[in-house]
């Protein structure tokens, strides 16, 4: 039954009848409690995964272990996160799994940075830059709460500062205030073939950074959006839920190319060079 139970030391989860849900991690002789009552952790400890415990006031609570959405809709937060539902689709169009190399910037709470330590194992690297160091701290105090800080190389400066690093990342992502100007020092850290990817709040802003894409000469450019409607899990009447999660922000993709190499420092095309797609027509 090894991983199967709680064990002390363990991050835990327990959801109550309303639905609520409450994270801290296994701790000998401490309690949680709560206006429904209190639970001892040593009542905790050695049980499976997914008992139903109760408290003092005889309320009822399943343990449960945290999933990835739980930590990142549970996290300590100062900022706006990126949503699970635009999370799952980043790390889609980013390729993030285990053993890759991933950088972002714009660390904020955490949300994201957690992700992507989450996907790429012992044997991957995130990468994560931001000049902000209370947003950094908080990051890395949620980080170490679920067990992912290890993973994770925390850069306080800005961007544009970071030498470019190496090997370069296989995956890159921009959460920061005018993205199209910090393109070209971004790009510096990603390899030929590298994938790309920024959230952006507005719609001027995407057209902006589509610009920078094609200076760069990066391939495989999207541009969208996701939105998420949950339903009434009630089989006798189901139906959409009254609330939905819409529109959170623009999601940009691309793909690095080679011939950015060749171009100026600043990874700009030389201008009068013929099109590469151009030549032989």
């Amino acid at each position: 039954m090894i991983g199967f139970v709680a064990a002390a030391g363990d991050l835990a989860m327990v959801v109550g009848e309303d639905r609520k849900q409450f994270l801290f991690p296994l701790r000998a002789g401490a309690q949680f409690q709560s206006h429904h009552g209190i639970l001892a952790h040593d009542d905790l400890i050695g049980r499976p995964w997914g008992s139903r415990v109760e408290t003092h006031l005889e309320h009822t609570f399943v343990l449960l272990e945290p999933s990835l959405r739980d930590l990142l809709l549970l996290i300590k937060r100062r900022s706006q996160i990126i949503f699970p539902k635009d999370l799952g689709y980043i790390l889609l169009r980013l390729s993030v799994g285990p053993g890759r190399r991933v950088l972002e910037a714009g660390t904020g709470s955490g949300a994201l940075t957690m992700a992507l330590a989450w996907m790429v194992g012992d044997h991957g690297r995130v990468i994560s830059v931001d000049r902000r160091p209370d947003m950094q701290r908080l990051a890395r105090e949620n980080l170490e709460q679920a067990g992912l800080a290890q993973r994770v190389d925390m850069v306080e400066a800005d961007l544009a500062d970071v030498p470019p690093v190496s090997p370069p990342v296989d995956a890159l992502f921009l959460d920061v205030p005018n993205t199209e100007m910090l393109l070209a020092a971004a790009l510096r850290h990603l390899r030929p073939g590298g994938s790309f990817g920024a959230i952006l709040p507005t719609a001027n802003q995407v057209q902006d950074l589509l610009r920078e894409l094609e200076t760069h000469r990066m391939t495989d450019v999207d541009a969208c959006e996701i939105l998420l409607r949950f339903y009434k899990t009630v089989p006798a009447r189901l139906r959409p839920a009254d609330r939905m999660v819409a529109h959170t922000g623009y999601l940009v993709f691309g793909r690095a190319t080679e011939p950015r190499l060749m171009d100026d420092p600043d990874g700009r095309a030389r201008s009068g060079e013929p099109d590469p797609e151009e030549i032989g027509e």
